[in-house]
């Protein structure tokens, strides 16, 4: 490819990437009024989140491991085709029980988006030159998350909610476009085996766990025989496709993987950056307004420091790692701000100053800057070319299921804490974070290669 294709190609990366996060950011403001409108139920507004969710993060390793059989341009546009067609259907939907149906087909696309473009990325640009995409990406994760709010919020107000889901068809179509005009890709000679039955027994097992973790405490009490049988479950379901995937000849996630000290610490880390990242998006917001008597839009705004953080410290970290192709001391020191920034956030009351909010949210953000995307790039560089479309995604899984589990859980646990108590969420991530401090300060690292082929 010639440099002007390439870097068409990644502005079409970086697009999917913002139609990944828009769909989830841009709901969230107008749901008070698509619930109402659809005459739904107070358990409509959980299911018009979490379907997508639950779908995003069991997709996600489906398509990682596709990716590693098939050709992965044509994977990109199928998940952006999902993505679109879904996203018309659910503009049209006459009741809350469609929206919920196509909001989960449509986070099938978005997992195809959310583990499609950075192992695209791999096949354009060798491990070394990844980091200073690292920016770009924590970039557009913070243009979607800042402006998504308050642009579901503009549109619900003027042009109508179903415009939320209306806006994203064009810009998936036109990413598409650049997608087929730009990428050339290597072509995959190799037999294709597609391990369905583990993929059906994963899928059901994780979904099980998430929609036990999304209702609990709120549709049914958390010690009831609805929390033992999913519980039962999806621990059955797990197991099962846990002893599939070892015989299977093509497993959707080799549990070789799991060998790799460095592709386990990533996991783990990425699971705090999931719970840190998600409770920052949902409960800082939800402080603003019920302790601090802010307006949606003034929380957003309020909010832009976290976002600030990560982009900056993902902009420095990832052309630091290009530079010098050293990257340990950077995970460590995000690793190190994430548990800080948690541990300052749980002091938060109705009387904290906001300009001492504003440092907590940087320190937070530029942890999670300097973590997200550099560990996908330890990954893809601790695995081999075999296996870095199943290693990228399992990556990302982590950092959904880190989001899913965690922000649920925070939710339910903290329930009774909402407006001058909301800061107390982050007293239970900084021990995740801890955690994930202690591991990456453990690992390894592996020089990063500096031919895509090495």
């Amino acid at each position: 490819m010639s440099e002007r294709r390439q870097r068409a190609a990644v502005l079409g990366l970086m697009l999917g990437t913002l139609v990944a996060v828009l769909s989830s950011t841009v709901v969230a403001t107008a749901l008070h009024v698509i619930v109402t409108d659809l005459a739904g139920t107070q358990a409509d507004y959980a299911w018009v989140i979490t379907a997508a969710l639950v779908t995003v993060t069991v997709s996600t390793p489906v398509w990682g491991k596709l990716a590693d059989l098939v050709d992965r341009k044509v994977l990109l546009q199928a998940g952006l085709a999902i993505y679109a067609g879904a996203s018309l259907a659910a503009g049209i939907s006459g009741s809350t029980g469609e929206l919920i149906a196509w909001r989960a087909v449509q986070g099938v696309g978005v997992g195809g988006l959310t583990g499609l473009v950075q192992v695209v990325l791999s096949d354009l640009v060798p491990p070394r030159e990844l980091g200073r995409y690292s920016g770009y990406l924590g970039g557009v994760l913070a243009a979607g998350s800042v402006s998504g709010p308050l642009l579901g919020g503009a549109i619900a107000e003027t042009l109508g909610w179903r415009w939320c889901f209306f806006l994203g068809v064009p810009i998936a179509v036109g990413v598409s476009a650049i997608v087929h005009r730009t990428l050339r890709l290597p072509r995959r000679r190799r037999e294709v085996h597609i391990d369905v039955p583990g993929a059906l027994l994963f899928c059901g097992g994780m979904t099980t766990l998430l929609i036990w973790v999304s209702l609990g405490g709120r549709a049914y009490p958390w010690a009831s025989w609805q929390t033992a049988a999913l519980v039962l479950s999806g621990v059955l379901l797990s197991v099962a496709a846990i002893l599939v995937e070892r015989v299977a000849r093509e497993p959707l996630i080799p549990l070789r993987l799991f060998q790799n000290r460095t592709v386990v610490i990533a996991s783990v880390a990425s699971v705090a950056v999931g719970t840190a990242l998600f409770a920052a998006s949902v409960f800082v917001p939800q402080y603003m307004q019920l302790a601090r008597a802010k307006s949606p839009t003034e929380s957003a705004l309020l909010t832009m420091p976290l976002f600030a953080g990560l982009v900056i410290a993902a902009a420095v970290a990832g052309r630091t790692i290009v530079r010098t192709g050293l990257y340990k001391r950077w995970l460590v020191a995000g690793a190190a701000l994430l548990t800080a920034g948690a541990a300052l956030m749980g002091s938060l009351d109705e009387t904290t100053s906001l300009p001492f909010v504003g440092a907590c949210l940087l320190a937070l953000g530029a942890g999670i800057g300097m973590l997200m995307h550099s560990l996908t790039v330890v990954t893809q560089n601790a695995v081999g070319r075999r296996d870095v479309g199943a290693g990228t995604s399992l990556v990302a899984f982590f950092r959904g299921i880190g989001g899913a589990f965690g922000v649920t859980v925070l939710s339910a646990l903290f329930a009774g804490r909402a407006g001058a108590g909301t800061g107390h969420v982050f007293l239970a991530v900084a021990p995740i974070a801890l955690a994930a401090l202690v591991a990456l300060a453990l690992m390894r690292p592996v020089p990063l290669r500096l031919r895509i082929d090495d």
